[in-house]
């Protein structure tokens, strides 16, 4: 088994990546899994990254109209692509074998 590659994905995108894993998400909800993790951004910060992320081809973003009370307001939402998916994958397998091997060194007392 050949080593895996360093991932190109940052922190940040392979958090937003793994909250879209599971099923198309609106924006206030990845923004919500982000600050779970302790990660503020402002409205414009969030959406220049996540435009950057579309730009790369990791995820799909389109605007929806819901009903929130009585009131019909425009949302933006997102998608994890195939090429999003691949580069998780990649990531996580990298993280996992850094994991696997640092678990077999022995460290020494000096």
């Amino acid at each position: 088994m050949s080593k895996p590659q360093l991932p190109a994905l940052t922190h940040l995108q392979f958090l937003v990546l793994g909250v879209l894993r599971g099923e198309e998400q609106p924006a206030r909800t990845v923004r919500d899994a982000l600050a779970g993790y302790g990660i503020r951004r402002t409205g414009p910060a969030f959406y220049q990254l996540m435009a950057r992320m579309e730009k790369d081809g990791l995820l799909d973003g389109w605007y929806e109209q819901v009903t929130v009370g009585d009131q019909a307001v425009t949302e933006r939402r997102y998608r994890i692509t195939a090429d999003g998916k691949k580069r998780w994958n990649d990531a996580r397998a990298f993280y996992d074998h850094v994991a696997r091997v640092a678990a077999k060194l022995r460290w020494s007392d000096a």
